[in-house]
């Protein structure tokens, strides 16, 4: 009897080292937990951020290099090293904004709180450097179990708690969808490997017209679309954002997108690659209605998370601008958008976070009003992030539209960037009513804010210098984009 031989894959510790860094500090911080008394409980902040400045370190030692893994299911590669630093600085911020965020939610102060976070960033990462499907789906539910959990994690908020179960069942039926679509790209190609994938296509092209391929496909921009908000698989957005702790909504608004476009980028260039001109009019009209809608609907909001989380779709759409485009420069857009979204978004949403107290958050728009005067910091603070998500100069949001919209014309999509520019023009209103209320308005009611605490100090500085060196000084950034683009297997 013929006995089968197992093979283990070759372990390449190098192209996972900052991703084993981040799980190891994630294991440490839950022992840390357990053992040490109230005291340790403390350090818990400080040991997470350690974990992941060492998971950096060893990133950029990797910088340049092509590394495989676990037999190609894990590609360290230019593209993987961009997404991995957009998710590190992510993660870095968000625990920087947590530490300041106990003292609304003491909740927080948990190892269990850090490790979640941790293996999110891990999974997101892994979904930046997936080489096979399965290592996309694994990685996607590594991440989504993670946000969850910390969707709900102010247990003794009903609408905490709402918002994780309506993202657990969403988020589910989308992660069907997705395993679904790659069943039957399987059951016509009998592999998983993203790069067997492209060769397989481009030596079958007929291949790409079969039932299984198209429904594998489709059922692959639904799963896709869920996870980055795209229209029409939006609606859970606003709702999940609302009942979230800030501080999580931040993480999930900029960390999940970078991840969801990363896997989603990296599925359909290099496996469905030779399929580009037919999903092409697809994604056109789905960038067009995902940022209409989110723009034309966020006028209308009072809460300033429910604006952020409709601005958060329509920023969905102009990166879906670039998908669009397609190509090597459109790419690196998407990849510089995304950082310079990072820190935008986590800014925009640690502030919202300052104006709160214990077991309260204000979240009204109104609650804003007179805030710029008495509170200058974080008026400016403010002030910087809407002007950046705005596309207003010079902040790392105009760069980025400004690199999307003309690669767009340059690939003929004039409409498209014309609609882009409109919607930014839409956009103006709501972002601009946030600053207007903080200077021009009179307090509706009084706002008592707690001195916000070192790190949250912290965070928003390295927001905020992030916002504008991408803005006055973009060409590090956008040659390190271009550079990573390149590097994508």
């Amino acid at each position: 009897m013929e006995m089968l031989e197992f093979i283990v894959p070759a372990l390449n510790l190098k192209a996972i080292l900052p991703q084993i860094t981040l799980a190891l500090t994630a294991l440490t911080v839950l022992l840390v937990d357990v053992f040490a008394g109230k005291e340790g409980k403390t350090s818990l902040g400080a040991l997470s951020l350690t974990g992941v400045a060492f998971a950096l370190i060893a990133l950029f030692m990797n910088r340049g290099s092509f590394e495989a893994a676990y037999a190609g299911m894990l590609m360290a590669d230019g593209f993987g090293f961009f997404i991995t630093l957009v998710v590190g600085c992510v993660v870095f911020l968000t625990i920087l904004v947590s530490m300041n965020y106990e003292r609304i939610c003491p909740s927080i102060k948990s190892g269990e709180y850090y490790c979640l976070l941790l293996f999110a960033a891990f999974g997101m990462s892994f979904m930046g450097n997936a080489g096979n499907l399965i290592m996309v789906f694994v990685a996607l539910e590594t991440m989504s179990i993670s946000i969850y959990v910390l969707a709900g994690f102010k247990r003794e908020d009903g609408k905490s708690i709402e918002s994780a179960l309506k993202y657990f069942l969403l988020g589910a039926f989308a992660s069907g969808f997705l395993l679904y679509g790659f069943a039957l790209v399987y059951g016509a190609s009998g592999t998983l490997d993203i790069v067997k994938l492209g060769n397989f296509f481009t030596a079958n092209p007929l291949m790409l017209h079969h039932p299984m391929v198209l429904g594998g496909v489709a059922l692959m921009t639904v799963g896709f679309g869920f996870k980055v908000a795209m229209f029409p698989f939006h609606m859970w957005t606003p709702d999940v954002y609302e009942g979230a702790p800030s501080v999580v909504t931040g993480f999930m608004a900029t960390g999940v997108k970078a991840a969801a476009f990363a896997a989603l980028i990296r599925v359909f260039f290099v496996a469905f690659g030779a399929m580009q001109v037919d999903w092409t009019a697809i994604m056109w009209l789905a960038a067009f209605l995902t940022m209409t809608i989110g723009n034309v609907v966020a006028i209308s909001q009072t809460s300033i998370k429910r604006m952020l989380a409709y601005s958060s779709i329509a920023h969905a759409g102009y990166i879906l601008v670039a998908f669009v485009v397609g190509s090597e420069v459109a790419r690196s857009a998407v990849l510089f958008y995304l950082m310079g979204y990072a820190f935008t978004n986590i800014g925009a949403f640690a502030v919202v976070s300052a104006m709160g107290r214990k077991d309260e958050e204000f979240n009204d728009l109104a609650d804003f009003s007179g805030v710029g005067f008495k509170y200058p910091f974080l008026g400016m603070m403010m002030t910087i992030f809407m002007f950046s998500m705005a596309g207003i100069p010079p902040a790392a949001g105009f760069m980025g539209k400004f690199f999307i919209f003309s690669e767009a014309i340059k690939g003929g999509y004039i409409w498209l960037a014309i609609f882009g520019v409109i919607n930014s023009v839409i956009s103006l209103y709501y972002y601009l009513g946030v600053i207007v209320r903080m200077y021009f308005r009179e307090p509706e009611r009084e706002l008592n804010i707690i001195a916000p605490a070192g790190t949250l100090v912290a965070a928003l500085s390295l927001a905020a210098f992030g916002v504008l060196q991408m803005g006055i000084f973009p060409s590090y950034i956008w040659e390190l984009a271009r550079e990573s683009a390149k590097m994508i297997m």
